[in-house]
């Protein structure tokens, strides 16, 4: 009698829980290939169909054969041999209209599949919030959207149809080989048990091993993306060498998650054409047997030994059709996981818009952390803005300047407390009618590949050519914009290459200007920007601020002394606030900062 032993009884739960989260992810992904191809249900059904029919087509020229040998050629039945043959033919004509019909179509629909997803995600992309981005490096995100998407085209355009034609082969030439001669199938099913095996052992190894070449290319392509993106630093501080090597340990890394592919490859497709070999050479020695003592024919040895082909062959590559199923499984549950994170900040169900903004913004007791394991950023924060008013932000680095303006922004929700503007909550207001009423330039000006004015109109596509001219001017942009080789319409370049820092700033404060704002938002807008690009950017603060509630986090103390109000905070508390003046009259903690604005940094 077997003794029970508690870590048998866990291990057991534990298989469970691992076979149900299989099955789980089985289920997870065939819903979202479903999902894919429903629009497309027609065309797919086309070549299911075509599919079936070539399989058909395919598994008929080996009786054909049997047919050919035993009743035309053994007894000299010539009229016979010439329908056989003219049968043949025929069926090899269906097999390849039929081959073609399934190739079209599994394309047809595997294209659009790949073109939806590609699109679904990047809309998704798009749902995300903030936090999102500031949690996952660049270059992942983009993998998910290339290397991966790419891993999946292989299965949709091609190993669909494969698995299916492929199983359908062998499943059919199974039964006839035992229609043939049961004995002969019997013989063949020797090998059965080491393939059996064999297979077993190479799924669980190459499983792991592409799961980790999934995880690697991603992490390969997300530092080739940060580096290229950070090359003036690398160069700057004369780093090449150092990232080079740290790229080559990422790419060796990527290399032997590959080889260990190669590797369980090597082992298992030589031994299946080892163990397709041994069960020929069974068939020919036994079925020569049976002939010799007349219990077979000829005829039904050849169909068999073509039989056994299209049972062995449809082995190897259904093997090989899994290193593509589990190169994009693996990709496909990399874009599951994407497609399934839902956004941080999402509009509540009876959420409205923002309409007739006055600008009046109020900070509620508001405590905020950006994740449950790290600690408050802000703590019990009051702060009541008048309409119109221009408020600077100040203190030191880390105060909590810029996370006012991310909740301000609604990128985030408070974790206690909540942020009014005309007395509603933010998160009452609906996303969009927030941030389409707001103005936010940040500190270094991001600008898109494309035209000045199509920069200059991003916030508003409908801005007229007149208000792009003004808002230019108004921020002192015009005079170097017209300087450009084709004005306005000068291609910039990635990131807005062509410009420098302060011409970028430039162009996003007329962005920010064409959008005409309620809220204005500057995240430490100057703090890049040269002395004489300062000065032209304070002349034109006064336009921008003009009627408008502002945000102002200071860089320079010396831009944020006309300021209706000053709000010093040090570690997420308001520490002081009040005017220019009034904070140097007191000598607390904003004179410090003032008389030694080295200490005041980003």
């Amino acid at each position: 009698m077997r003794v029970w032993q508690p870590g048998h009884h866990l291990t057991r739960i534990g298989d469970e829980k691992v076979q149900d989260w299989s099955w789980r992810q089985t289920a997870r992904r065939l819903s979202a290939l479903a999902r894919l191809v429903s629009p497309y249900k027609g065309r797919a059904a086309l070549a299911v169909l075509s599919l079936l029919a070539a399989a058909a087509t395919g598994l008929a020229p080996p009786f054909l054969a049997k047919m050919a040998i035993d009743r035309g050629i053994m007894r000299g039945d010539a009229h016979l041999l010439v329908i056989i043959v003219i049968v043949f033919l025929a069926i090899g004509l269906a097999n390849w209209a039929t081959g073609y019909a399934e190739s079209y179509y599994t394309g047809w629909v595997g294209e659009r599949v790949l073109a939806d997803l590609r699109r679904k995600l990047f809309g998704h992309l798009q749902r995300l919030s903030l936090g999102f981005y500031e949690r996952n490096r660049t270059g992942v995100i983009v993998s998910r959207m290339t290397n991966d998407i790419e891993a999946l085209d292989q299965l949709v355009t091609d190993g669909v149809s494969t698995l299916i034609q492929n199983t359908l082969m062998l499943a059919g030439s199974a039964v006839i080989l035992f229609l043939l001669d049961w004995r002969l199938a019997l013989a063949t099913l020797t090998v059965m048990p080491l393939m059996l095996a064999a297979t077993t052992v190479f799924r669980v190894y190459s499983t792991r091993a592409y799961r980790a070449v999934r995880e690697r290319i991603g992490n390969v392509t997300g530092t080739l993306a940060e580096d290229i993106g950070g090359m003036r630093v690398v160069q700057a501080y004369t780093r090449e060498q150092e990232r080079v090597r740290n790229f080559a340990e990422l790419n060796e890394s990527y290399r032997e998650a590959n080889y260990r592919t190669v590797v369980w490859n090597a082992i298992y497709f030589p031994f299946v054409d080892v163990l397709s070999g041994a069960g020929s050479a069974i068939v020919l020695g036994y079925g020569g047997w049976l002939v010799f003592h007349g219990q077979v024919t000829i005829g039904t040895l050849v169909a068999f030994i073509y039989y056994l082909s299209n049972f062995f062959d449809p082995i190897q590559q259904l093997s090989q059709l899994f290193n593509t199923f589990i190169a994009a499984t693996a990709a496909l549950d990399k874009i599951m996981d994407v497609l399934e994170t839902e956004p941080d900040v999402v509009d509540r169900p009876l959420a409205h818009e923002l309409d007739g903004v006055a600008g009046h913004v109020h900070f509620d007791h508001v405590r905020f952390r950006y994740r449950p394991d790290l600690p408050e950023v802000l703590h019990d924060l009051e702060l009541d803005v008048q309409p119109g008013m221009t408020v600077a932000l100040v203190g030191h680095t880390g105060a909590g300047k810029s996370t006012i303006a991310k909740l301000l922004a609604r990128f985030y929700d408070p974790n206690e407390g909540r942020i009014t503007i005309d007395g509603s909550d933010l998160r009452d207001l609906r996303q969009r009618s927030l941030r389409s009423r707001l103005g936010i330039v940040p500190q270094e000006g991001f600008l898109f590949a494309g035209t000045v004015r199509d920069n200059i109109a991003f916030a508003r596509p409908d801005a007229t050519d007149r208000q792009i001219e003004a808002a230019a001017g108004a921020v002192g942009a015009l005079d170097f914009i017209k300087r450009l080789e084709n004005g306005f319409e000068t291609q910039l370049g990635e990131r807005g290459a062509r410009l420098s820092v302060g011409q970028r700033q430039l162009v996003a404060f007329a962005r920010a200007l064409v959008a005409d704002p309620r809220i204005l938002i500057l995240d430490e807008a100057t703090s890049s920007v040269d002395i004489s690009t300062e000065r032209t950017i304070e002349r034109a603060l006064h336009v921008l601020l003009a009627h408008r509630t502002a945000f102002v986090i200071a860089h320079r103390l010396s831009t944020i002394r006309g300021a209706d109000l000053i709000v010093v905070l040090e570690h997420g508390r308001v520490v002081e606030q009040g005017k220019h003046d009034e904070l140097l009259a007191r000598r607390g903690f904003y004179t410090s900062l003032y008389t030694d604005p080295a200490v005041a940094t980003s």
